[in-house]
């Protein structure tokens, strides 16, 4: 892998915005890249909630009412010799016309990352919006005959039969989650590396199961040095630090999701260390602070 954190590279000319950002966790190397983003209606954020209240946190952060763009943040670390892709966006799904979305393979190229470099990939779960980059046409001939893909025994379990009776989600979603799993697990069965509760994937990176957003979803911790950082995944949206409780709209058991939710910030804000999350704003690394009884993201200062 050719991960060169000193030197970032410039936007190629259609990039009028950074798509990647690099941290160091001890001596783990970790790059946050932008898969691109996803619109969604803004009762996703909280469907358990009176409009009134959604739409006053809404105005509070200055957001429109209606929908607004997700971020997909995608992690790449390495450790130990080994190059980890920490799920895989979106890909490409013409049924629901997201063009802004599954721009990871080409963003990975630009940072000079080969996909055949990469020797493990872990999944925080299914959703397709976390392994459809995997489905992309052409993807699979690129990568490693011996890739290591790490994801929980559950979440393999749950989709083999998904109970969407608890979500809130817009029409065609449970088809094309649904769709994507299956389609995934029949791709890459025989390099399915499954775990029941945690897995040491690379010195210091450890994936551990969470449960809630899904039955298998898990999160990635990374320690080095005295330095920690996890990616959550989607079981850290930005209106759960003041709304831990607010459930959203993909998740499969909001209730065990929001429990999950409080017990990942709590974890965060006593240990201090950074926190990385798939739909926070990119490259959305910060910490977590405790502000009474809610939580508070703290946002990193940029490093140049």
């Amino acid at each position: 892998m050719n991960l060169d954190i000193s030197h970032p590279g410039r936007p190629g000319p259609e990039e009028l915005v950074p798509s990647r950002y690099a941290v160091k966790v001890g001596e783990i190397d970790v790059l946050v890249v932008s898969d691109g983003v996803l619109p969604l209606p803004t009762a996703m954020l909280g469907h358990n909630v009176e409009p009134s209240a959604r739409a006053a946190w809404l105005k509070d952060m200055f957001l429109p009412q209606d929908a607004f763009d997700w971020a997909l943040n995608v992690v790449v670390a390495r450790s130990g010799g080994q190059t980890i892709l920490i799920d895989a966006g979106l890909g490409l799904d013409p049924e629901l016309n997201l063009p802004r979305a599954g721009q990871l393979v080409k963003r990975l190229e630009a940072a000079g990352i080969d996909l055949a470099s990469v020797t493990d990939v872990v999944l925080t779960h299914m959703h397709m919006d976390h392994i459809g980059g995997l489905l992309v046409d052409g993807v699979k001939e690129r990568l490693r005959p011996d890739l290591r893909i790490h994801v929980a025994a559950a979440e393999v379990k749950f989709w083999e039969s998904p109970d969407f009776s608890h979500v809130s989600m817009p029409p065609g979603f449970p088809d094309a989650l649904r769709a994507a799993a299956k389609r995934f697990t029949k791709e890459y069965q025989s390099q399915l590396r499954l775990f029941d509760e945690e897995y040491e994937v690379a010195p210091g990176v450890i994936v551990c199961r969470t449960g809630g957003h899904t039955p298998g979803h898990s999160v990635v911790r990374m320690a080095s040095g005295g330095d920690r950082l996890m990616f959550a995944g989607d079981a850290v949206f930005a209106v759960g630090f003041e709304h831990p409780d607010w459930h959203n709209g993909f998740e499969h058991d909001p209730e065990e999701a929001a429990r999950v939710r409080v017990r990942l910030l709590r974890e965060l804000a006593e240990t201090g260390g950074q926190l990385v999350a798939t739909h926070l704003p990119f490259p959305s690394v910060g910490r977590v602070a405790v502000d009474g009884d809610d939580f508070r993201w703290v946002a990193a200062f940029w490093d140049y």
